[in-house]
């Protein structure tokens, strides 16, 4: 990998992969080993970065605004901290380090062969997943679940089922991080390009009817970090693609950009509309986990900090859904994104069923009223109700999916409807959350669609 400042004004590869995070490295390895891929990446390296690679600093990366930080901050519309990956290994660079699987049954909706997703999950494991040592903390838990009822205790795996056990992780025993981007040790070094500091702008397209009966994506144009443009385009063979693993977010953003969404909104924008795609960014959501965390560092923002330990619950399959549009026409700007918390009843009262029947709310408000965990107004009232408490003290611990979703704005082969040679792959496509961290799964994700690209490039050119 290198700075795309050392990049020729001109490139030509079979495969452009617009993102290098937890899908587009895995993808982009398992493309270059029968064609030749260039990785355009916005960020920089991870290597190297102690916030990055140490579990005992992983927190800080969230907390850096500067602006080559590997974490890129904004608030959403509701008012909520968040962040997003700006760095190769994408947001597998940004977490505490969950790895565990999708279940079986979101894999078996999606539609994937499990002979595939078994080898992919192994390709995955065996560079980036670990067995976590189980200190005293952890011991106390687990325990804990157990004599409480959690029940079976199933030990240590990576499977995604029912009871106490204890999952994997993307930091070694030695405390050491290892993301996504590890996964290019697999790339054939003579087929794979990887450019660091490489925005892309947009995706270049061939006008409908000329000579091909719908647009067809053969370029994009992508920036430096000295604010040159470059271009890059496929090669003539009809089996060459362009693929956006942007996230969740970058990738609607960059679709919008280059002129695929909302004929309305894009028009407002002064963007030519090249498919008037009104599902691109609808609906955008998050997996919408419990409200209350230790908090070591949020960010700039924040001068106060919380120390200790609470036990999160997730509520599974969140009903309320947002939305993603552009907020201006530059790639280096984060998009206006609106995750409706709690806007539907229903995910309210998941939240009440959490609670322990003798805790009473006041002890909650004592708690976390006064952490600066979003910019919401907050009501001190005694009379306050668990309700209330919720909305006001909403954060985000990310898991964003949504956007450029399956049989909405991409097939089931996750090409881009109504254009050619062009492609999604990356969490933006997911209907539901896989239920837990997804980074397991995003990673397979972009090793399996790796696989089956390359078995079909392999097909169509023996006829």
């Amino acid at each position: 990998m290198s700075s795309v400042s050392s990049a020729p004004h001109v490139l030509y590869y079979d495969y452009i992969v617009i993102g290098g995070g937890t899908s587009g490295c895995p993808l982009a390895a398992t493309l270059s080993q029968g064609a030749s891929v260039l990785v355009l990446e916005r960020g920089g390296s991870p290597y190297g970065n102690p916030k990055i690679m140490n579990i005992a600093n992983f927190a800080d990366s969230l907390s850096d605004t500067s602006p080559n930080s590997a974490s890129q901050q904004f608030i959403s519309d509701d008012g909520v901290y968040n962040a997003r990956a700006r760095v190769l290994g994408g947001e597998s660079a940004l977490n505490a380090g969950f790895y565990t699987h999708a279940s079986v049954d979101y894999m078996r909706k999606a539609g994937w062969n499990p002979e595939f997703v078994d080898e992919s999950y192994a390709w995955v494991e065996n560079k980036v997943a670990f067995e976590p040592p189980m200190l005293q903390w952890q011991s106390a838990v687990r325990d804990g679940l157990i004599e409480v009822g959690v029940l079976p205790y199933n030990g240590f795996t990576y499977d995604h089922i029912h009871g106490t056990k204890v999952g994997g992780s993307i930091f070694d025993k030695y405390g050491h991080g290892h993301t996504a981007a590890d996964l290019l040790e697999y790339a054939e070094p003579r087929n794979i390009s990887v450019y660091l500091h490489a925005t892309v702008h947009k995706i270049l397209f061939t006008e409908t009817g000329k000579p091909w009966p719908r647009p067809r994506a053969y370029g994009v144009v992508f920036e430096d970090s000295s604010g040159l443009k470059h271009w890059a385009y496929l090669g003539r063979s009809s089996k060459n693609e362009i693929i956006i693993s942007a996230g969740a977010l970058g990738s609607p953003q960059l679709l919008m950009l280059s002129g695929i969404g909302p004929a309305n909104h894009l028009q407002a924008h002064g963007i030519s509309v090249v498919v008037d795609q009104p599902m691109t960014g609808q609906p955008s959501a998050m997996t919408a986990e419990a409200m209350y965390r230790a908090i070591e560092t949020l960010n700039s923002l924040v001068t106060e900090t919380l120390q200790g330990g609470v036990i999160l619950e997730k509520i599974i399959g969140p009903v309320c859904t947002g939305e993603l549009k552009l907020r201006t026409t530059n790639p280096h700007d984060n998009p206006s994104v609106k995750f409706n918390y709690f806007k539907e009843p229903e995910d309210l009262n998941s939240i009440f069923k959490i609670r322990h029947k003798d805790m009473p709310v006041q002890a909650l408000i004592d708690l976390m009223v006064n952490l600066p965990v979003n910019l919401r107004p907050r009501h001190f009232s005694t009379a306050i109700s668990l309700e209330q408490f919720c909305t006001d003290t909403v954060m985000t611990i990310w898991h964003y999916h949504g956007g450029c979703q399956v049989r909405k704005v991409v097939d089931n082969d996750y090409k881009v409807l109504g254009v050619d040679k062009l492609r999604v792959i990356d969490g933006s496509t997911f209907i539901d959350s896989p239920g837990t961290n997804p980074q397991a799964t995003v990673m397979l994700l972009g090793r399996y669609m790796g696989r089956r690209i390359l078995y079909e490039r392999l097909m169509r050119g023996r006829k």
